[in-house]
């Protein structure tokens, strides 16, 4: 009797989530098989899987709130048509799409440094934060309580006890050991206001209205609208205290000025505005210099609670323009089956495609999956480096010599759908060669994998691979 019951009640219980798989809108087909076949193959254990991973699901009220605040900076960071750049043909396709996944143009005029390799990078943000007069604002996903960590964290307690007005934001599992150190409680005895994005709560009541996986994973710091900092690089040594064994940390960190600012100031303020209800929308409103003829930059802000595209639809449109050359940097390698695609696509058609990941991946499960997608990247003629001194964490494409995307979004689908990401897209030769040189110094560091190594690595290895491959909609 009990156990017709239970087998009942589990049968429905599938067929009613396989059904909520297949009408769930904007999921991209393999990923609603691969949930089929977990919630199918693990009884009861893939239902919850499901209900806790499988869908983008946030409260309402907060995505409403994100679009409300939004449309109200859009209106007041529409820049002056003079600072409209006039991409070349080639270009005006993938400044049209960034565009429409992130909302903002692409702007001439603007200053852009690429620092240095080392921990002295640090320096630079520390300089800017001591010249601040009006405000400091910053937001990390990581922001660690060591050497570099601290010197920031010091720099900011100097400006607001001189009367600058800081505000940050970290995330708050990304950034717990620095919550949960003296520094957070310096900071904000200092008068810096601080917050934590995402924080856990209580789990057990906050998995029914969004999923505990959600992080924002940007990296970003403004200081007095006049100058900005983005990349790869979280606010922590390179010998990153958390994961030492993979050690050095490899990361690119840009130094801006210009138009650009106020798009990476209006991506802050979007996440203030958003976590605290307080509208400091007005800031955008200061007078934007500009240096001609400049760098042609376009900031690309990407997340979960918006449905106009992920920030492959953007490197896809890139690497479609791509007709010599394409060089990829990237830690972590689990992408959609779109961006997968393409950058096949482009190497069979001639183009000269390379990509440099790490050899040791600080994720077990993440760098098996991405040897999954090895052979097939090989044997469409992509050139596979793996970068070996540690963990190359760097976020980078280059095109041809004349546009790049660098940021913080990895090419994995969590930064696609899940995470909340900002990457710059860029067009101005003489600052990608210097990009490219970077990612040159990369090969200089790796070895070449190639397609009879592959071929020879042994069944289990495979086997494990390929399977992981297969879930990689999951990850």
């Amino acid at each position: 009797m009990w156990a017709s019951f239970l087998i009942l009640l589990h049968t429905t219980l599938t067929l009613g989530f396989i059904a909520r798989v297949l009408i769930r809108p904007r999921l991209d087909p393999s990923v609603r098989l691969a949930w089929i076949m977990v919630i199918e193959a693990v009884p009861l254990a893939g239902i919850v899987a499901y209900l806790l991973f499988g869908e983008v699901r946030m409260n309402q009220a907060e995505v409403q709130r994100m679009a409300d605040v939004r449309d109200r900076l859009t209106g007041l960071r529409t820049p002056s048509p003079d600072l409209l750049a006039d991409p070349p043909n080639f270009a005006r396709p993938v400044v049209a799409a960034n565009a429409a996944v992130g909302g903002m143009d692409a702007l001439q005029g603007n200053r852009i440094r690429l620092l240095e390799e080392s921990d002295d990078a640090v320096d630079s943000l520390v300089q800017a934060i001591d010249q601040a007069r009006d405000h400091v604002h910053i937001l990390f996903y990581i922001w660690l309580p060591d050497h570099s960590g601290a010197k920031v964290a010091e720099a900011v307690e100097r400006a607001a006890r001189r009367g600058v007005a800081c505000r940050v934001i970290v995330d708050a599992l990304g950034s717990r050991g620095l919550v949960r150190s003296a520094y957070w409680r310096q900071l904000q005895d200092a008068g810096v206001e601080c917050v934590t994005a995402f924080p856990w709560g209580l789990p057990f009541i906050s998995v029914l209205f969004r999923r505990l996986d959600l992080r924002n994973h940007r990296k970003i710091l403004v200081v007095d609208n006049r100058i900005a900092f983005t990349g790869s690089r979280n606010c922590a040594d390179m010998a990153f205290a958390i994961k030492p064994r993979f050690a050095p940390w490899v990361d690119v960190l840009f130094a801006v000025e210009g138009p650009a600012v106020r798009q990476l100031q209006s991506v802050f303020l979007g996440d203030w505005m958003s976590y605290t209800g307080r509208d400091l929308g007005d800031m955008l409103q200061l007078v934007d210099g500009v240096d001609e003829p400049g760098v042609a930059a376009q900031i690309v802000a990407t997340g979960p609670d918006r449905r106009a595209g992920s920030i492959s639809d953007c490197l896809c449109g890139m690497l479609h323009a791509a007709r010599h050359r394409v060089v990829i940097t990237t830690p972590y390698y689990v992408p959609d089956a779109a961006l997968d695609a393409a950058i096949r696509a482009a190497a069979r058609r001639g183009v000269e495609v390379t990509m440099i990941l790490p050899a040791r991946n600080d994720s077990f499960v993440v760098g098996a999956t991405s040897e999954g997608f090895y052979y097939g990247l090989l044997a469409a003629g992509v050139r596979l480096q793996l970068f070996q001194p540690g963990l190359l964490h760097a976020k980078i494409m280059t095109v041809d010599g004349r546009m790049a995307m660098v940021g913080s979004a990895n090419l994995d689908r969590r930064s696609f759908e899940l995470n909340y990401e900002v990457n710059m897209a860029l067009f101005d030769e003489a600052l990608i060669a210097r990009i490219d040189a970077r990612q040159a110094s990369y090969v200089d560091r790796a070895r070449e994998l190639t397609l009879d190594e592959v071929r020879n690595w042994s069944l289990l290895r495979r086997l494990r691979n390929n399977l992981l491959a297969l879930a990689s909609p999951l990850l």
